[in-house]
């Protein structure tokens, strides 16, 4: 298991409420930071957005702004695909990290926690990509899984790529195993493949009645 926590960094104090908004606007222009933890005393209150220091008057505090923090965080126990969803669902760059009593302890970034999953098997070790989609509520981990590994195949890691109100949009990366046989497999489940693959013969055999009628059309 990735010991994520190791990634925590310390080297850039958060604000407190009481520092003016001039004092976190000049700090911005020296980092790359989209949003900047505030703590009141030594309780986390929020962030602010780099976006809305431009808008605010510079000789306030950030509590006269308090209304336009945003409250997002990670816990020090997060497992890395939970601490990648907060900085996704937040469109952000730094995530605040607080401890089990709730007490802000550091932040996470999102260049470290990239080199993080870099180190993972599903971007590591070589194999095959296939994108997959199923209605919401039929779609299964487990049933992906069985229907690699029913065909002598080997999953190294399924990420959801995409998620609607209606369908869910699965990346999965395959090692061994025949990539045509999982592919129609999938298909017998109701799965839309949605990638592209040379080993797919339903779609090469399509591909050759196209040309052929094409070709009939045009005599």
């Amino acid at each position: 298991m990735l010991e994520i926590n190791h990634y925590i960094c310390t080297e850039y104090p958060a604000f407190d409420s009481s520092n003016s908004i001039k004092e976190v606007e000049e700090f911005s222009k020296k980092v790359p930071f989209l949003h900047f933890p505030i703590l009141e005393g030594s309780v986390f209150i929020g962030c602010i957005s780099k976006n809305d220091l431009e808008t605010f008057e510079q000789n306030k505090t950030i509590t006269n702004y308090r209304y336009s923090l945003e409250v997002f965080f990670a816990r020090s126990t997060m497992i890395w695909l939970d601490v990648l969803e907060v900085f996704a669902k937040n469109q952000t760059n730094i995530v605040p990290v607080l401890n089990e009593t709730n007490q802000y302890i550091g932040y996470y970034e999102i260049t470290e926690i990239i080199k993080l999953f870099n180190e993972t098997t599903f971007l590591k070790e070589p194999g095959g990509i296939i994108i997959v989609e199923k209605g919401v509520l039929e779609f299964s981990m487990s049933e992906a899984v069985q229907i690699v590994e029913s065909n002598n195949g080997k999953v190294l890691g399924i990420l959801v790529s995409e998620a609607t109100a209606d369908a869910i949009q699965a990346t999965i990366k395959i090692a061994l195993g025949g990539m045509n046989e999982i592919l129609q497999t999938f298909r017998r489940y109701n799965y839309t493949i949605i990638s592209e693959h040379q080993e797919d013969t339903y779609l090469n055999s399509l591909k050759e009645r196209s040309d052929y009628l094409d070709k009939y059309l045009n005599l």
